[in-house]
């Protein structure tokens, strides 16, 4: 799964990309020209951005994008030529496909560049103070007491304690942990304070889990 940014100027080829990646569980975004793609990339980043190249020159829009973001680019492109293909990727894009494409073939090369992108490993057990977060095992233990979490409880809580110290929005966490581009903050909110009592804590007392009013939730360890 991973957050999509298309930026497509048909609408009906916009639609059936969207409908056959949300149908394989990813989370898409819309946008029908370039410059609007730059404004959601700058208030929604994606985890790949598909890119129709619909008001601008390829190079330009690469630039553009380049500017405001490091996320993958598959350039979608009418044009076959080699000398185009090696000026999008000397520009900035990371794939290509030439159209007409299957939704197939973009999930694919969509993983593809996930795989190359991605970080190489991911630590397989994360510590913060009395709390031990086994990703592999899926468990949680906190000062030596096995946690018992739903499957949402625990990805929340290997989010935020992957990030200690660190304020993540609720978008964040509605796009990460929920893989939703859009959706109720109450949702969030709820998952938290069932998080909150598995740990023996509460908002008026937090331990680990520490709110912060209008900008989302912090794992912080206690002092």
């Amino acid at each position: 799964m991973a957050r999509v940014l298309i930026v497509e100027d048909d609408p009906l080829v916009r639609s059936a990309m969207v409908t056959d990646l949300t149908q394989r569980a990813h989370a898409v975004r819309t946008a029908g020209t370039a410059l609007d793609g730059i404004r959601e990339v700058s208030h929604h980043p994606p985890e790949v951005l598909d890119l129709g190249l619909p008001d601008l020159d390829g190079q330009q829009a690469l630039q553009m994008m380049r500017a405001v973001t490091a996320t993958p680019v598959i350039v979608a492109t009418a044009r076959d030529e080699e000398a185009e293909i090696i000026r999008l990727l000397n520009a900035g894009a990371d794939d290509y496909l030439v159209k007409p494409f299957s939704g197939e073939h973009l999930a694919a090369r969509i993983s593809a560049v996930l795989r190359r992108t991605g970080p190489a490993s991911a630590e397989p057990v994360i510590s913060v103070a009395g709390l031990r977060v086994d990703l592999a095992r899926r468990e949680a233990v906190l000062d030596g007491r096995r946690v018992e979490l739903s499957r949402r409880e625990f990805d929340l809580l290997a989010y935020l304690a992957a990030k200690p110290g660190v304020v993540v929005s609720r978008q964040e966490l509605l796009t990460q942990v929920w893989r939703q581009s859009y959706g109720d903050d109450q949702t969030i909110d709820v998952h938290v304070s069932w998080l909150r009592r598995k740990l023996g804590e509460t908002a008026a007392q937090p331990r680990y889990l520490h709110t912060v009013r209008g900008v989302g939730v912090m794992l912080d360890p206690p002092r």
